[in-house]
């Protein structure tokens, strides 16, 4: 029967270099992380972005033997926490003020946007192969990753994108004006 490590064990062996210590406060920390980000940003994948940027501090902080007292790591990991979201929500509020400061410089006129011939575009789409069809509304109506639209049809991801990126090409022709 083995004893499992405490927090402290880990922690010394994380800053003796132990790769494999790093895995197990990954593993036990993940959870706890997870849960703090979905109470306090309520998004799934703004809480994985988190429980990313705070396991990769903690283990920095760890590496370089920055955590003071090795029996705190929880509250180490929760105070890590913490700062992020600060740091999240001030760069969101930065970026609502720059947005209103300059948005009307930033963001492109509608008005001055080309037209698309919706007409158009659908016989063009119309003219591809079924499968190339397939890749197009997958990628572009649906907002498939390439990995997913791969998986459905059955196809690699970089076979996929040779089939998109053809496929598009023949849009661009098609769509071009007659000279």
């Amino acid at each position: 029967m083995s004893v499992e490590p405490t927090d402290a064990d880990l922690v010394r062996q994380i800053a003796a270099g132990q790769r494999d210590a790093e895995a197990e406060i990954c593993r036990r920390m993940a959870p706890r992380i997870r849960l703090f980000a979905l109470r306090h940003l309520r998004s799934a994948p703004a809480a994985d972005d988190l429980v990313q940027q705070v396991l990769l501090a903690t283990i920095e902080a760890l590496r370089a033997g920055r955590l003071r007292d090795s029996d705190k790591l929880a509250h180490f990991v929760l105070g890590t926490c913490k700062m992020t979201v600060l740091a999240l929500r001030r760069n969101a509020r930065r970026q609502d003020e720059l947005l209103g400061q300059y948005g009307d410089i930033l963001v492109p006129d509608h008005a001055a946007a080309p037209s698309v011939d919706s007409d158009r575009l659908a016989r063009c789409v119309q003219q591809l192969k079924e499968r190339e069809r397939s890749v197009i509304v997958m990628s572009f109506y649906d907002e498939q990753t390439s990995g997913e639209s791969a998986r459905s049809l059955g196809l690699s991801e970089a076979n996929l994108r040779v089939i998109r990126h053809r496929a598009i090409r023949q849009l661009r022709t098609c769509m071009e004006p007659a000279s």
